[in-house]
């Protein structure tokens, strides 16, 4: 932390910090605080487990299913290129709760592995395009999405929908990406949270995303990449 952030702002962020993790019922363990240069820097590692054997991995898509996003998607993106281009505006964080008040979708995930619903599963905080790939990498298969299919984030007020570019590679959505094998019915609502199928998995290695003229293009992952020496990002 700066040695001059006042001590309301870290009173306020552990409220909030707390506040999320009674809803979760994840015990803060312990950290260190330490004097940054410049700039709030915040680490949080989370641990937990689950039955053996039964995690959603990303290597278990298989040609014909059906792929699936929660949520809305392109909201944070959307909000923080808005911010850089415009630091000194004033934004009302309610009109921006993608980025403000991102939710962990625990509870679906938590519910589509009880249900024995998904084959393959990733959180979709590097993009999309970025994070189907890592799914069709893992499972050694492709995918086909429809543009019109992908549900677009509303921000702002008067509220607008975000450009595609942000669905399909801003990341830090919080929201859940999963492939449903064929046969298997999914509800509009999983665990109160809204899921939409935005297209297939496919044999071969390619990720197609079909435009809403009938274009077929190949999606190309442009979201965040870890390891990459130059970094992409939508925002």
């Amino acid at each position: 932390l700066p040695s001059d952030l006042p001590q309301k702002w870290v009173d306020g962020f552990m409220r909030g910090l707390l506040t999320l993790a009674k809803r979760f019922e994840v015990s803060l363990a312990g950290g260190d605080t330490a004097q940054s240069p410049d700039g709030i820097f915040a680490d949080i590692v989370v641990l937990g487990s689950l039955p053996r054997g039964k995690a959603i991995l990303r290597f278990g898509a298989r040609p014909g299913d059906r792929i699936y996003v929660s949520g809305k998607l392109g909201g944070s993106a959307a909000t923080l290129e808005r911010m850089r281009a415009k630091p000194k505006a004033k934004l009302n964080p309610a009109d921006f709760k993608a980025h403000f008040f991102p939710e962990p979708r625990v509870r679906l995930g938590t519910a589509l592995r009880r249900k024995g619903l998904a084959s393959a599963m990733i959180d979709i905080s590097d993009g999309l395009s970025t994070d189907l790939a890592h799914i069709c990498q893992e499972s050694r298969v492709g995918a086909e999405i429809e543009e019109e299919s992908i549900p677009r984030a509303v921000i702002g007020k008067p509220a607008q929908e975000v450009d595609l570019r942000f669905a399909l590679h801003g990341g830090e959505d919080y929201e859940l990406l999963f492939s449903v094998p064929r046969g298997r019915r999914i509800p509009l609502r999983i665990a109160g949270v809204p899921v939409t199928e935005i297209g297939r998995i496919v044999r071969g290695k390619r990720v197609v995303i079909t435009t809403k003229r009938g274009e077929a293009h190949e999606l190309v992952p442009q979201g965040w990449q870890h390891f990459a020496r130059n970094k992409t990002t939508a925002g």
